[in-house]
């Protein structure tokens, strides 16, 4: 009889601290990959199986070095679909030694210098009345908006070319990565 009431107060017990126990937080994935917010922003795009070819190309422009320095950074990352959008052989050329400073302009132009969250972004949109410039530090001036139909951050180079981020708010130890679906180039 006493081992019966074991079992059950066990059982019941076991029920109780799973039903009650916190549920752990899940780091953003992107590109298959966990995003971990003590690692910095090369340390996770490394591991990303949608941005090879934004690591590639931060390698190329030698801008890994700063992107894992104390930042903070907000990184606006085009995937690789996003450079697939770019005419036949234009990142072919673009990493060619020779390209470096024209493409350390290029990756710059997707950096900001601050730990700007979409919440703290879509504020300054809302408050400049639904558009607002983000300068660069590759001196490229962006301007973020809200699409009006599904509420998503939106970035427009100098070009008049737009961006959507599809996973905002991806959490570094020196900043943010929103990942875009569109690659942002300078005034031509």
């Amino acid at each position: 009889m006493f081992s019966k009431f074991t079992k059950v107060g066990a059982s019941i017990l076991a029920a109780t601290v799973a039903f009650t126990a916190p549920v752990l937080a899940q780091n953003t994935m992107v590109g298959g990959a966990e995003m971990f917010p003590e690692k910095n922003i090369v340390e996770n795009a490394v591991n990303s199986a949608d941005h090879t070819t934004l690591v590639a190309a931060v390698q190329a422009a030698g801008l890994a070095e700063t992107l894992s320095g104390e930042g903070p950074f907000t990184v606006f990352a085009p995937t690789n679909a996003a450079f697939e959008k770019l005419p036949a052989g234009t990142v072919e050329d673009l990493l060619k030694p020779e390209n470096k400073d024209k493409l350390a302009q290029i990756l710059t132009c997707h950096v900001v210098a601050a730990d700007a969250m979409s919440p703290a972004i879509g504020k300054m949109i809302a408050d400049d009345g639904g558009a607002h410039d983000v300068p660069t530090v590759g001196g490229c001036t962006l301007s973020a908006s809200i699409n009006p139909d599904n509420n998503a951050l939106q970035l427009t180079d100098e070009n008049g070319t737009v961006a959507t981020v599809t996973i905002p708010d991806v959490d570094q130890s020196n900043g943010v990565i929103h990942v875009i679906d569109t690659v942002m180039l300078p005034a031509m």
